[in-house]
């Protein structure tokens, strides 16, 4: 079984960027935590980041031949990217949704998701720890569990 995850702007400055809402570990740092779990269920994780809206449409795209889920945190595009929300839609594989801080707490603006509908859940809050249940998740719902 083989799972993409993808991380939207700003993602990359992880450990840099608010470490009182994001946490002090890097993204690298998540990627190596995620490959570890992999190794220990037995499945394939590959990582993916980038600040630009088009190469997550692209990545969502390709996903659906190459991968059986997608755990995504869209960042900022969250609240406002139809786009990747159509992206989304596009695909036959499930998507889970994942964020750091909890969305709803913070700012009005980061309240709505317009991405969250088309997935097939939402895990909110749990610091880093949300990408690695969003990974279980998704093994879980491939499997018929």
């Amino acid at each position: 079984m083989r799972l993409l995850v993808l991380n939207g702007p700003n993602l990359n400055r992880l450990g840099l960027r608010e470490p009182a809402i994001y946490g002090k570990d890097t993204l690298k740092d998540l990627e190596k935590q995620l490959e570890s779990l992999a190794v220990e269920i037995g499945i394939s994780i590959d990582c993916y980041q980038s600040n630009h809206e088009g190469n997550l449409i692209d990545k969502l795209h390709a996903a659906d031949d190459a991968y059986e889920g997608v755990v995504i945190n869209p960042g900022a595009f969250t609240h406002y990217s139809y786009a990747i929300r159509d992206a989304i839609a596009s695909i036959s594989i499930p998507v889970m949704e994942v964020h750091i801080s909890n969305i709803h707490k913070r700012e009005e603006f980061r309240h709505t998701s317009v991405t969250a509908p088309v997935t097939y859940g939402q895990i909110v809050g749990l610091g880093q720890y949300g990408y690695h249940l969003a990974v279980q998740g998704l093994v879980k719902i491939i499997k018929g569990e």
